[in-house]
């Protein structure tokens, strides 16, 4: 697949919407859709409990929403486990762990450029799921590696899956995590990290994406062997040199980014446009040219452009969101006032989308 991004749409996964059929509608609405997950609909589309089905030794508790890791029942799973890693239903996603996804693949997805999904990584996992000791499971040389290797698994049965309605699908690996790395406090450091990540990255079948919307350090993750880098670049708000050389050299390749440039907070968003956003993103572009040579229309070509970050709880002032969640007629209006941001956030991309185009020509 040669992903011809010139500015196309996409969104990050995880939707605050309990009307599943609302948020499916808002995805396929994008150049390149995608199937949400939305954990306030179920605990099952929490992304760590996701991506848990059929991990031995997890334990879910529904009730106190949680998911946390028993040592003796991995023991006990991981023969029958062993038995079943050759069976493709073993690493699916089944209709009990997601609203969405096999709505998603029930529609007629050939008309579009392409179409995405997506898999909580092993790092973030890792990190988030903590066995009776209170020890987060990563730190387990025995486990870790199951557990990228089972998470490679899972990506490709779903890149397979997706492909099958698109030639243009693609797996983004959503991985947090990979900001924890460089903490002092981290018992899996941004080396070990590094080593692991490449060979997980060298199993993946189709385009290999990366996802993440911690605070990002961009020659690190470009460097790791990926093709598609989605983060969240609003929070940057100025490109710093150091990056800009990666950032070339990446797209050069033929990577591509995507810049997560719409802010989903309503602090932040109620005082944006599609002109302020292009402004930005292209500001970020121009620094790259200026450092390295790299045409700003040639960073344009490899670019697609999304919503910053998912809005699960809105991080603003609720106040100043009041106008932007009510903006929706009565007959349709959303039920929250995270709905209301992701909704408006969605409206401005393909507006941006089109200043862009039409500035850089695409």
């Amino acid at each position: 697949m040669e992903l011809e991004a010139r500015c196309r749409t996409t969104a990050m996964g995880i939707m605050p919407h309990t009307d599943v059929e609302r948020a499916l509608k808002l995805a396929l609405g994008l150049d390149i859709p995608f199937w949400p997950q939305l954990p306030k609909v179920s605990f099952y589309e929490d992304m760590y409990v996701q991506a848990s089905q059929n991990f031995p030794g997890i334990v879910v508790d529904h009730e106190g929403k949680r998911i946390s890791f028993d040592t003796a029942k991995f023991e006990e799973e991981l023969g029958g486990y062993s038995q079943k890693m050759d069976k493709a239903e073993t690493f699916a996603l089944n209709q009990d762990f997601s609203a969405v996804y096999h709505r998603f693949l029930a529609k007629d997805l050939k008309g579009y450029y392409a179409i995405r999904g997506q898999v909580t990584g092993p790092v973030s996992f890792g990190f988030k799921v903590v066995d009776e000791k209170a020890k987060p499971i990563i730190y387990n040389d025995g486990i870790r590696a199951i557990l990228f290797d089972f998470i490679q698994r899972k990506a490709n049965i779903q890149h397979r899956e997706l492909s099958q309605k698109n030639r243009n699908a693609f797996v983004w690996v959503d991985e947090p995590g990979l900001g924890w790395v460089f903490s002092g406090l981290s018992g899996y450091n941004d080396v070990q990290a590094k080593e692991d990540y490449q060979d997980f990255l060298n199993g993946l079948e189709g385009p290999k994406g990366l996802h993440l919307c911690a605070n990002v350090n961009l020659p690190y993750l470009l460097e790791l062997g990926i093709e598609i880098l989605s983060f969240d670049a609003y929070q940057m708000e100025t490109m710093p040199k150091g990056y800009t050389s990666a950032v070339a050299e990446f797209l050069r390749a033929g990577g591509v980014i995507c810049w997560g440039i719409v802010p989903t907070d309503s602090t932040s968003l109620g005082k944006e446009t599609p002109g302020t956003l292009a402004r930005q993103l292209t500001s970020y572009w121009q620094a790259v040219s200026q450092n390295t040579g790299l045409a700003p229309r040639q960073i344009a070509e490899r670019a697609l452009v999304a919503p910053a970050r998912c809005c699960l709880k809105n991080t603003g002032q609720v106040g100043a969101v009041d106008e932007i969640a009510c903006q929706v007629a009565e007959k349709d209006r959303v039920s929250s006032i995270e709905e209301g941001l992701v909704e408006k956030a969605f409206a401005l991309l393909p507006e941006l989308s089109q200043v862009l185009r039409d500035k850089y020509g695409l």
